[in-house]
């Protein structure tokens, strides 16, 4: 099936940053995980086990372990953001094909993360990604609200000008892809292994290769 004929009309681009933009390999996201425990266990006076524990009941419950933090308990999200995200990219490989198949792209070209958009952009840099993108949104741009809050997705493609109908959305987690959905985008799952979902639209364990059919 030819799949760029489902993107003809496709004039803006949104891109999740973690394990979307760069392979689950580089595994980033272990040592975040690790520093948003340690920030538990301090702001909360808890113990490794509870504090892992909290973290990863937060994630599933309120969309991101931030998003529990501050419903619950009051925790003011900027130190935490900057704290989190203060981890080791230079084992992070350019990606050049990637790049320019980004740019080949007709139209606007987004990144919207729950992480914070400083961070985003050391990842964009040690990716060779820096330039690709007409913006970089964080969870600070939609309030501190996460994906997959419809609201959230509805106050950055507002501040950017993104319609959603005539946009296209690729996320490595599939419940992040609901809304968009919804929204009338177009849904790609970017990850090893397909998730079944009557929500996706398309999946590939291969970002390059995926845009490489949609702009030959």
């Amino acid at each position: 099936m030819m799949v760029a004929r489902h993107f003809t009309q496709t004039r803006g681009w949104v891109f999740d940053l973690d394990n979307t933009l760069y392979p689950p390999e580089a595994r980033l996201f272990d040592q975040i995980e690790r520093r948003m425990t340690a920030y538990v266990m301090e702001a909360l006076r808890v113990d490794q086990g509870e504090a892992n524990r909290l973290r990863k009941f937060y994630w599933a419950e309120y969309g991101t372990t931030l998003a529990g933090l501050m419903q619950l308990h009051g925790v003011d999200p900027a130190p935490y953001l900057t704290h989190v995200h203060e981890i080791d990219l230079s084992h992070l490989q350019p990606a050049p094909d990637l790049k320019a198949r980004i740019m080949a792209l007709p139209g606007r070209r987004i990144v919207y993360t729950n992480g914070s958009a400083p961070y985003a952009e050391r990842v964009l840099a040690a990716r060779g990604l820096s330039g690709a993108f007409d913006a970089v949104y964080g969870v600070e741009h939609a309030g501190f609200r996460p994906k997959p809050e419809r609201a959230a997705f509805e106050t950055v493609f507002a501040a950017d000008g993104i319609v959603p109908a005539g946009a296209a959305m690729f996320e490595d987690d599939a419940r992040n892809l609901a809304a968009p959905h919804a929204m009338g985008m177009r849904t790609i799952h970017v990850a090893p292994r397909p998730e079944p979902a009557g929500h996706i639209h398309h999946h590939t364990d291969d970002l390059s290769g995926f845009l490489a059919r949609l702009t030959g």
